[in-house]
């Protein structure tokens, strides 16, 4: 029910407190206060000279400062241009900060150090696990640069300060890597060509991405999987945690190019597992063929097998895996 102010206004009251408002827009209270604080990012009026109470144009002002720092726009930059988009002219006393509340951070902060400023606006998205905004900005770094380049620059440096700060916070923002990842797995699915019937035709086997048994970590090869379909080479892609006798099987009734075993912790890296898929044959007697082993992946550092590949990123991944086809090592969209 709506309710008159006390002066006898009519008007119904449709301000919000600042919990209601931070749910609404998925953002913290906490997050609310600290731009109030900084920025002047606060309500007009509040209730008894301390009780924030957000009226609608607030409210319209802070959708815009969630837009522009989802998408990478520094905070304060961010700020100037919302109170401008709302016609909010600025405090002419704001508020100051105790200079020990200015070097903390805010508490959903990443550690993500010298990148791009579209990892900036990703990591926002992600820890307000803002899913439209997550979907935009991937799809966005991907339609720019193309999938290597996006991997490479934008979602594996979000990616890594995610697991920095779950690391360091005692097992908190697991939900926002979990939501991060999905989103990231989704984009590159959505990234990857259909398979083609005429690269099928090849008498070049595709390429096999597998994980290794007991990993789970299928993001990378996922990647991978996208690049090499953007350069038309047909692949296979089986994922997480491929049990060996099954990886055996696919090879043999595949007869494929080449097979990238992921492993991401040295605990499932197997050179074992490895050199049998290298000695795996197919075909007549007389011309069988044997595929190409790239090894893929941090639990494969230190020592490997003669004859595998071990390449340190994803266009040199890209650069091995094309020569069977008779493509230019290219790492770039086509």
């Amino acid at each position: 029910m709506s309710r008159s102010s006390d002066t006898g206004d009519s008007t119904p009251d449709v301000s919000l407190t600042t919990g209601a408002v931070a749910r609404r827009l998925g953002v913290s209270p906490t997050t609310l206060r600290s731009w109030d604080r900084r920025y002047g990012i606060g309500p007009a009026v509040r209730a008894d000279g301390r009780h924030r109470r957000w009226t609608p144009q607030d409210v319209a002002m802070l959708e815009a400062m969630c837009r522009l720092t989802s998408s990478g726009v520094p905070p304060a930059e961010a700020a100037r241009a919302a109170k401008e988009s709302a016609g909010v002219l600025p405090r002419e006393n704001p508020p100051v900060a105790s200079p020990a509340r200015d070097r903390s951070k805010a508490s959903g902060t990443l550690p993500l150090g010298d990148v791009r400023q579209e990892c900036r606006g990703l990591a926002r998205a992600a820890v307000r696990m803002d899913a439209p905004a997550l979907e935009d900005q991937l799809a966005a770094a991907v339609e720019q640069y193309g999938v290597a380049v996006a991997w490479q620059e934008v979602m594996v440096p979000t990616l890594h300060a995610v697991g920095r700060k779950w690391a360091s916070s005692g097992d908190r923002y697991v939900e926002v890597e979990h939501l991060l990842s999905w989103h990231v797995s989704t984009t590159l699915r959505r990234s990857t060509p259909r398979p083609s019937a005429a690269a099928d035709a090849s008498v070049t086997g595709p390429v096999v991405l597998a994980c290794v048994p007991g990993e789970q970590h299928t993001l990378p090869i996922e990647a991978l999987n996208a690049v090499l379909g953007e350069l038309r080479l047909p692949t296979r892609m089986f994922g997480a945690a491929v049990p060996a006798e099954a990886l055996g099987t696919a090879v043999q009734r595949l007869g494929p190019s080449a097979v990238v075993l992921w492993s991401q912790a040295r605990s499932t890296a197997s050179l074992p597992l490895a050199r049998h898929v290298a000695g795996t044959q197919w075909g007549v007697k007389g011309a069988r063929g044997r595929p190409l082993v790239v090894l893929g992946g941090p639990g494969w550092s230190g020592p490997h097998a003669r004859g595998m590949h071990r390449p340190p990123t994803l266009k040199d991944a890209v650069d091995v895996l094309s020569v069977p086809y008779g493509q230019g090592a290219s790492g770039e969209r086509p």
